[in-house]
């Protein structure tokens, strides 16, 4: 007994260690799994397509197998760690960040001569002669949800020193990418069945000589340790305006004026295009209380008799940064009966098959496709109508308002439930659609200055 006391005083301890630097680290488990995606992830193949004098020629693809997770600009940056003493002679589609020390070679120079070469997207406008297909958008890559045929990059590159058979060429190692910020961690390649590719007259298959695989998966908690986006709630039944927390992602600096970012809180971070080496700095965000660059507000704005419908805004406070192709995934148990979007793309998401409760929504092109930066034009939105499911229907306790609320695949920070917008006690006594409408006049004029001030 006393063994099994002692032992049971040592896990105990040794669990309340575990708890105690889970949490003073601010990691949760729920940072590195998405439930919304579970089998989301970067798949880059690695296809050796024909063999040279001193190596290989090769096709490398990233596959962007996430749902609602892209990669905006500056675009991706896929690494690596040549495994013997390669060189990359050249590359179409693609180039190396740095040519590194080439100096030992006469006559003609590698294009790469890094034991750890760093290989970035060219840019759109790029001479055709040195394209390749899916290649040249600046390394942008859309989500595989809101369009498949964008969803997929190349470059082609020929590699020298690396053995020109099967068994002697050897697969890179610590394969890295940043998109473009850190947050993907990536797997060992794994070499796999060679790909097989169909001929333009659909006539004749041919395959590659060999194929590795590497699978790169995502945690905001790696990208980003502090959020990037809260949501907001209103309705037409409560005059209640529930605000993004105080803090979400940021505190306003106090001891400094004029400066309201707080250098000693959590950083507020954003990608944004810079010609600097350093690619990522603190955005110009608004002063908020939530200090956050992207707010999303649901409002419930109308009931009807077999509908109730919904506004959704997005607003960008970050001054230093528009976001292209945006999307916005939403939980709600009624999306299953999602009758009508009014300006904003629409598809299901079915992270678990039997189950319709999530959404994503992006921007129609051309008209709201780009979030513009924080300003009077810095804000998108649309309305949902929604048909009333009479089992499970009602603005009580909160039901009417999202469950979870992602921007471009950042988890937004939710209001605490209790702060909800509650239901009038009189509704009960009421017909539900007279006690709405009675009401719905005098906070019309609230919402309007809440969505179009300062805050």
């Amino acid at each position: 007994m006393g063994f099994l006391s002692s032992s049971s005083s040592i896990v105990f301890k040794l669990g309340i260690s575990i708890i105690f630097l889970v949490s003073f680290s601010g990691y949760t488990p729920a940072d590195a799994y998405d439930p919304l995606d579970p089998s989301g992830n970067i798949t880059i193949k690695w296809d050796i397509i024909t063999w040279t004098g001193d190596g290989y020629v090769a096709t490398v693809t990233l596959y962007n197998f996430q749902q609602y997770r892209h990669i905006q600009a500056p675009g991706w940056t896929l690494g690596w760690s040549w495994a013997k003493r390669e060189v990359i002679w050249g590359m179409n589609g693609g180039q190396t960040t740095e040519q590194g020390d080439c100096s030992k070679f006469k006559g003609t120079i590698p294009h790469c001569c890094k034991k750890t070469p760093s290989v970035v997207d060219l840019l759109p406008g790029t001479p055709y002669n040195q394209q390749v297909a899916n290649c040249c958008r600046g390394g942008v890559i859309n989500s595989w949800a809101q369009d498949p045929a964008t969803a997929v990059s190349s470059f082609q590159l020929t590699v020298g020193q690396a053995g020109t058979t099967n068994k002697t060429v050897r697969v890179p190692k610590n394969f890295t990418l940043k998109a473009p910020g850190p947050g993907y961690t990536c797997g060992p390649g794994k070499i796999v069945k060679p790909t097989r590719f169909m001929g333009t007259d659909k006539r004749r298959v041919t395959q590659a000589m060999m194929t590795w695989n590497v699978t790169c998966t995502y945690s905001q908690f790696l990208a980003q340790k502090t959020p990037t986006c809260c949501v907001s709630l209103s309705s037409f039944y409560n005059s209640t305006i529930v605000p993004c927390t105080t803090c979400s992602c940021g505190c306003q600096n106090t001891s400094q004026p004029g400066n309201c970012v707080d250098s000693k809180g959590p950083r507020i971070a954003s990608v944004v295009p810079n010609t600097g080496k350093n690619l990522y700095v603190p955005p110009l965000v608004q002063c908020t209380n939530h200090m956050c660059p992207v707010r999303i507000h649901w409002h419930v704005k109308v009931n009807y008799k077999l509908y109730w419908r919904v506004k959704v805004t997005i607003t960008n406070f970050n001054y230093n940064m528009n976001y292209s192709q945006w999307n916005l995934v939403v939980q709600h148990p009624n999306f299953d009966n999602l009758t009508q979007t009014f300006s904003f793309n629409y598809k299901p998401l079915l992270p678990y098959a039997s189950i319709n409760d999530t959404g994503i929504l992006w921007g129609v092109k051309f008209y709201n496709d780009l979030l513009m930066q924080a300003g009077p034009y810095g804000n998108v939105q649309s309305e949902l109508l929604f048909q009333k499911e009479a089992s499970a229907f009602t603005f009580e306790k909160g039901w009417a308002f999202p469950r979870r609320i992602y921007f471009n695949g950042d988890n937004c920070v939710m209001p605490p439930p209790d702060s909800y917008p509650w239901l009038p006690n009189t509704a009960s006594h009421m017909p539900i659609g007279s006690s709405f409408a009675a009401i719905a006049a005098s906070i019309s004029l609230l919402l309007t200055v809440f969505l179009h001030g300062n805050l």
